[in-house]
């Protein structure tokens, strides 16, 4: 880790959160709505462009933060992924094998069978407790509306505890205002796992990330962020800066939110530094009407080859050494 030139060193670590973009295996579960990314699907999703996907994948997480630290993410949240065999052949892969990544993941209820987990170095991440909290939605004619668990780990970085939630909020495909209620219940379920977490621990350090499928301005973000959590990236946030775009619109729908414990400088030896996306060049669409957005694994059912329609978002933390 990096240190500073005074007597007791300073360690820095970054914290990222990357959508991969439905990271699917080629196999067709019975189970799961992956049939468009089968070897005979449209799509032709087969072990040539998945290993493309997951080198790229592991390429674009070990740059994350380099440039201000040198050094990759201790963690790292992941959104839509489909099982623990894409996680292993991630952390397997070319550039991220010998930084000894582990994950953590549970299979959620989700409709199209796409989960969230946390990926962390083992070498300066222990975890502690991790699980699943659902989050119970209902559709407009009272049925159960199924969607992703909040991943929910409790570890320590640095010798410092820390609670990390992992969330996948739902979708606007139904249209922003129309959904909005589902993703308020999301920031609901949040807010009681808070609840838990600092009745138990009033100085818990937390770390909410996550694609939440909303803007920090939007109402369930400003439901969620109060007195106790503050959101670094609400100023990130500009007509001409995001991490996903959509019809020309930017969006910063990932977004590391942490509890206000972070900021204080007084008896703090775990501290917040800064929030990035990170949207290098080579993350991006070099021409074309998408020049400069994302680049996607697949425009609709055309596969174009890239790597994410998102750009990882990460947060700069100083651990210091205890007086």
């Amino acid at each position: 880790m990096t240190k500073d030139a005074s007597e007791k060193s300073i360690n820095q670590y970054t914290l990222a959160f990357y959508n991969l973009e439905n990271l699917f295996d080629i196999k067709n579960d019975p189970n799961k709505m992956d049939d468009d990314f089968t070897e005979n699907s449209d799509r032709r999703w087969n072990q040539k462009r998945f290993k493309k996907k997951i080198r790229n994948l592991g390429h674009v997480i070990q740059q994350i933060g380099y440039h201000d630290i040198h050094h990759p993410p201790v963690i790292i949240g992941v959104a839509e992924i489909e099982n623990a065999f894409v996680l292993r052949k991630l952390v397997e892969s070319k550039f991220l094998k010998d930084k000894e990544y582990d994950f953590v993941h549970f299979e959620s209820p989700d409709e199209r069978g796409i989960d969230t987990a946390l990926i962390y170095r083992k070498e300066y991440f222990k975890v502690m407790e991790k699980k699943a909290v659902t989050v119970h939605l209902q559709n407009e004619f009272g049925e159960r509306d199924f969607t992703r668990d909040i991943l929910h780990v409790k570890g320590v970085l640095d010798n410092e505890q820390v609670h990390i939630l992992v969330n996948h909020w739902p979708s606007r495909r139904s249209g922003a205002e129309e959904t909005s209620y589902k993703r308020v219940a999301a920031a609901k379920q949040n807010k009681e796992v808070i609840a838990g977490i600092t009745k138990e621990d009033p100085e818990a350090k937390i770390v909410l990330m996550g694609d939440f499928n909303d803007d920090p301005r939007s109402e369930s973000i400003r439901k969620l962020v109060g007195f106790d959590l503050y959101n670094p990236m609400e100023l990130l946030h500009t007509k001409y800066s995001g991490s996903s775009s959509y019809r020309g619109s930017w969006n910063l729908f990932d977004q590391i939110i942490i509890s206000n414990n972070f900021l204080q400088q007084h008896g703090n030896n775990f501290r917040f530094k800064e929030a990035k996306i990170f949207n290098a060049k080579s993350l991006t669409e070099f021409k074309g009407r998408n020049k400069g957005n994302p680049f996607r694994t697949f425009i609709g059912r055309k596969y174009i080859g890239g790597i994410s329609d998102h750009f990882p978002v990460y947060a700069v933390f100083s651990v210091h050494p205890k007086d």
